[in-house]
């Protein structure tokens, strides 16, 4: 990884744009998680605040601590939901403080490179019947990563984004599986690709701004005239990948999902 590419700048409202289908995934991990009064819940990447509100609307009672690098998201985050923790923490490094009886991540550690190497600490902190669940998504083979790392390589751009555009650092299900019941953990672990129906022109092209795109638009955050000139040739490549059809532009992605509980 480039050093630019290290802290990318986040943009909230981007990344909010399509808290519909971002959302969903993470409704579907909570349905599996088999908890009924939480005392102490730590979200790990927490974002804006959406899905730690998620985790305070099914548990009012819990303690909720959100972690993230980005001061622009945890800035959002505490105005969504003054009543949670909210602070700065860099996973890679981050060690759990107690005892947690849920840890939660939505989308974060496909950021992390040898996330799963935290794993004996983290699952360490979890009190009896305690829960670490997850989703990441699992779709960098899909081609709007493929496209982005093919542009960000090419000789147009190889010499200001070259080895920027990295892969997604995350493991299969099975793997996921493996690691985890390694430590002692009963463990489910499955896969999902949603079709998400996106609306509006250069609708795929949107969705990445939020998330994929952060690391390029941070580069290019100083020259708009090239910022621009990228986007067009990337929202050309996506319009030919993901045509609209009558009904919106349909962007398949899937999300690996894990709900591992101590016994």
């Amino acid at each position: 990884m480039t050093t630019h590419a290290a802290m990318p700048v986040w943009d909230p409202e981007q990344y909010l744009r399509h808290s519909g289908p971002r959302t969903r995934p993470f409704y579907d991990l909570l349905s599996h998680v088999p908890l009924r009064d939480p005392a102490r819940i730590v979200d790990l990447g927490c974002g804006p605040g959406n899905v730690t509100a998620l985790l305070a609307e099914r548990w009012p009672r819990a303690r909720i601590t959100g972690l993230d690098t980005s001061e622009e998201m945890l800035r959002q985050a505490r105005e969504r939901l003054p009543g949670a923790e909210f602070a700065h923490a860099d996973l890679r490094e981050w060690t759990p403080d107690g005892t947690y009886d849920l840890i939660v991540s939505s989308a974060t550690f496909q950021w992390v490179r040898g996330h799963e190497e935290s794993f004996p600490a983290w699952t360490g902190a979890l009190a009896p019947g305690g829960v670490f669940a997850f989703t990441v998504p699992g779709n960098f083979d899909a081609p709007s990563h493929v496209l982005l790392h093919e542009l960000c390589e090419s000789a147009a751009w190889r010499d200001r984004l070259g080895g920027l555009q990295r892969p997604g650092y995350v493991l299969t299900p099975a793997e996921y599986l493996e690691r985890l019941a390694g430590l002692g953990l009963t463990v489910d672990a499955w896969e999902t690709t949603y079709a998400h129906v996106l609306d509006g022109e250069d609708a795929v092209l949107d969705w990445t701004k939020g998330t994929t795109l952060r690391p390029v638009l941070t580069a290019l955050r100083d020259d708009p005239e090239a910022r621009t000139r990228f986007l067009s040739e990337y929202g050309a490549l996506l319009r030919g990948a993901y045509p609209r059809g009558p009904h919106g532009t349909v962007f398949p992605f899937r999300r690996v999902f894990v709900v591992a509980r101590r016994g």
